[in-house]
C-alpha cells in the first residue's frame, strides 16, 4: 500500500497543470453564439483542427489579423477593422501619452478580462521586456470592445466577440502563449519613405527583422534583447 500511495503521489506531481482561463457568463454566452459560426468558417477555409493562433496589428490601415496554425505554418484566417486607436503612428513610451504601443508582445490566459468595462478585453502585455529596459511606463493596454480608446486598440463589440473567442479557444486547446505583434505599417521600404516625416525610422527599423521573418517563414518569431533593442 505505501508503494501504491507513493506511485500515485509521483503521478500527481508530474501530471500536466491545466491553466485556468478567466471566464464569465457573458464570455460563455458569446462563445455559444459565435464559436459554431467560427468553426464553420475555419472548416470552409481548410483548417482541419483548431490549435495555435497568432495576432498581428497593422496601425496605419487599422487592421487586426488573426492567423491560425495549419501544419507547420500559420495561415491568415480573418482580418478585422480596428474601430479606433489613439495617438497615431509611433509607439507608446509613458503613462498618459495617449499613444498605442508598437512592438512584440505575448498574451497568456491570465491576460483575458471577461468582465471588462469595455465589454471583453485582452491585455496585450505592454510594457514588454524591451520597453521595461527603456523605462517606458503605462499598463493595461488592451484589445477591447465598445469602440473607444485611450492607448488601446478598440474594436466593435461584434468584432471583439470573435477575436476574444478565437483567443479563448486557442488557450482551451492547449496553447500556452499567443504572440501579438503590432507594427506601424507593413514594413516595406516604400512605407518607410512615406512616413519619414514621423522621424521614427531608427525604432521602426528594429521591428522590421521580426516582420520580415514572419513574412518569410509564416511562423511567429521569438526575439531576444541586444542592448535595449529587439534582436532576432
Amino acid at each position: 500500500m505505501p508503494k501504491l500511495i507513493a506511485l500515485l503521489l509521483s503521478l500527481l506531481l508530474i501530471a500536466p497543470h491545466k491553466t485556468e482561463i478567466p471566464d464569465s457568463k457573458l464570455a460563455g454566452d458569446v462563445r455559444a453564439k459565435v464559436w459554431p459560426k467560427l468553426q464553420k468558417e475555419l472548416k470552409d477555409k481548410g483548417f482541419k483542427t483548431y490549435n495555435s493562433v497568432y495576432i498581428r496589428i497593422i496601425k496605419d490601415i487599422s487592421m487586426l489579423e488573426v492567423w491560425v496554425q495549419s501544419g507547420k505554418k500559420y495561415e491568415l484566417f480573418k482580418s478585422y477593422d480596428v474601430c479606433t486607436y489613439s495617438g497615431g503612428l509611433g509607439t507608446k513610451t509613458r503613462d498618459g501619452d495617449g499613444k498605442s504601443p508598437e512592438g512584440f508582445y505575448t498574451i497568456e490566459p491570465k491576460q483575458l478580462n471577461p468582465v471588462s468595462n469595455y465589454y471583453l478585453a485582452i491585455n496585450v502585455g505592454y510594457p514588454n521586456k524591451v520597453e521595461q529596459l527603456k523605462g517606458y511606463t503605462g499598463n493595461a493596454i488592451m484589445v477591447h470592445g465598445h469602440c473607444a480608446s485611450i492607448g488601446c486598440y478598440a474594436m466593435t463589440d461584434a468584432r471583439i466577440e470573435e477575436i476574444y473567442t478565437l483567443v479563448y479557444q486557442a488557450f482551451a486547446a492547449g496553447q500556452q502563449k499567443i504572440r501579438v505583434d503590432i507594427f506601424p505599417f507593413r514594413m516595406e521600404e516604400a512605407r518607410f519613405k512615406f512616413y519619414a516625416a514621423y522621424k521614427q525610422d531608427a525604432f521602426w527599423r528594429t521591428l522590421k527583422p521580426g516582420y520580415d521573418l514572419f513574412e518569410k517563414r509564416q511562423v511567429p518569431v521569438e526575439y531576444h534583447i541586444k542592448g535595449k533593442d529587439y534582436a532576432f
